[in-house]
């Protein structure tokens, strides 16, 4: 084990600071009164090369922010402005998170370590710029599960418990605090984009474009300012559809659908009052503080087709109307084709060939859903692969509900697709007679024991069910 990591950008200038000045401000990161590791991804680490850290070199770096060997000297807190719940903010910008570092993984991809919960910045507002630790242990859950279910995430990367006391009106309080790391592609948002629309900041615009179609986009690229915006636009509209589809497919209400939590990589992030679906419901809103139901699970797709437009109006700047409206038609392509896509991957299966077939046999599946109000993690556990697995199926807690009339659409729907990689049916994780799931009233239960008696062996158990799944499902 080493005590501090090599370079991690391959001896290059992390590429942020190319346009930093414009983009972000120079932060201290919090002076915490202690620091006790709760949780290391140590499979993204080694994906990182900061795999042989050793617990204490681990502290120095993600909770005193020590500067990683050449990377960023000084944490960055990112300006951006955004729409909350469809009113634009321009007082926005990382409040209690800064971007720490950017990494390389095994292929070169460029990844961001950004924090929550590290400490106040200009943007802080009337924020302590803290994280309660039953925050950071939402996130690591949420994150990971996400990941298992081969949905586009950022990934929870450290868990530092930091000794302080915090005060919060939606939970008992005082309750402990903590520092959260995040690993993600990129953390640049939507609302990125709106700071400069709003600033009339042409020039900062076009550096910012430049900069995310060199580190995320190549394929965007183009001689013509104008041509290279409407790109882009159409690249982050089609990750963003992606991610959605996969949303949708997995049960997940992401709460706070506003534009400064969308980044333009189409990776979930800014996870705030998150929920997976109990059973099928268009109507389920993750927030309580969501009275209109704004951000409910069956208007995801509109709300993140609403974000995309407001992304286009900010690059009005540089480029014209048409073309960038021309270029969010891909948007619901890119949803509806995720959506059959992880949905029959989710299910084991293959997709039929003929996408008109795909869409019946979805209507057919939630429909049934919807009506009958069937676990959504059971069922789609109990028919991993299909028809294959229909003696599994008849030992589920809720085969009653496969023995009503009103499955037999559903069922032959079922045997008519082939089961996709069958072999992973033996995985011991199937031969359970539930799934791993992370039904908001499982997160409460193990945070109680953590809090009253520092317990985490509940915590473990579900982190690492979340894990088997993932090796399970091999999405």
């Amino acid at each position: 084990m080493q005590n501090s990591p090599p370079p991690t950008a391959q001896g290059a200038s992390p590429p942020f600071l190319r346009i930093a000045g414009s983009f972000a401000d120079a932060v201290a990161p919090a002076d915490f009164p202690s620091a006790v590791l709760r949780w290391r991804n140590q499979r993204w680490a080694d994906e990182t090369g900061l795999g042989g850290l050793t617990d204490e070199a681990w502290l120095d770096h993600f909770a005193r922010f020590t500067p990683l060997p050449a990377n960023l000297p000084q944490p960055l807190a990112m300006r951006y402005h955004g729409h909350q719940f469809g009113t634009y903010n321009p007082q926005l910008g990382d409040g209690r998170g800064f971007l720490f570092a950017q990494l390389r993984d095994r292929t070169g991809r460029l990844l961001d370590l950004g924090t929550k919960g590290s400490g106040q910045t200009p943007w802080s507002r009337q924020g302590d710029g803290r994280l309660t630790l039953k925050g950071g242990i939402r996130e690591i859950l949420a994150a990971s599960y996400l990941e298992a279910l081969g949905v586009n995430t950022s990934k929870a990367f450290s868990l530092i418990e930091t000794g302080e006391q915090l005060s919060r009106n939606d939970e008992p309080s005082p309750t402990r605090s903590s520092v959260l790391v995040r690993l993600s592609h990129s953390h640049v948002r939507f609302g990125t984009f709106q700071r400069c629309a709003w600033l009339e900041d042409k020039e900062s615009l076009a550096q910012l474009v430049d900069y995310c179609i060199s580190e995320f986009f190549p394929g965007a690229d183009d001689p013509d300012m104008a041509r290279k915006a409407s790109n882009l636009l159409e690249s982050i509209a089609i990750a963003t559809g992606r991610m959605i589809g996969q949303w949708m497919a997995a049960g997940f209400v992401h709460g706070v659908m506003n534009t400064d939590n969308f980044n333009i990589t189409g990776e979930t992030f800014d996870f705030g009052p998150w929920r997976f679906l109990p059973v099928s419901d268009p109507n389920f809103t993750a927030a309580y503080f969501d009275a209109q139901g704004l951000y409910r699970f069956g208007r995801q797709p509109v709300q993140g087709g609403w974000a995309l437009q407001q992304l286009a109006s900010s690059m009005l700047l540089l480029a014209d109307a048409e073309n960038l409206a021309r270029s969010l038609i891909p948007y619901e392509a890119a949803y509806r084709e995720s959506f059959i896509a992880h949905t029959h991957a989710l299910l084991g299966l293959k997709p039929g060939q003929d996408e008109a077939g795909n869409l019946a046999f979805l209507q057919s599946f939630y429909g049934w859903m919807t009506q009958s109000k069937a676990s959504w993690p059971q069922t789609f556990f109990d028919w991993f692969g299909g028809a294959v697995s229909d003696a599994r199926a008849a030992a589920s807690p809720q085969a009653g509900l496969y023995a009503d009339t009103g499955f037999e659409p559903v069922r032959a729907a079922l045997k008519d697709r082939e089961t996709e990689r069958p072999e992973r049916l033996n995985h011991p994780y199937f031969k359970r007679p539930a799934p791993v799931s992370l039904l908001i009233a499982e997160v409460e239960a193990l945070w109680d024991p953590i809090a009253e008696a520092d317990d985490w062996s509940a915590f473990s158990a579900k982190t690492d069910h979340i894990e088997e799944a993932r090796r399970a499902l091999a999405l």
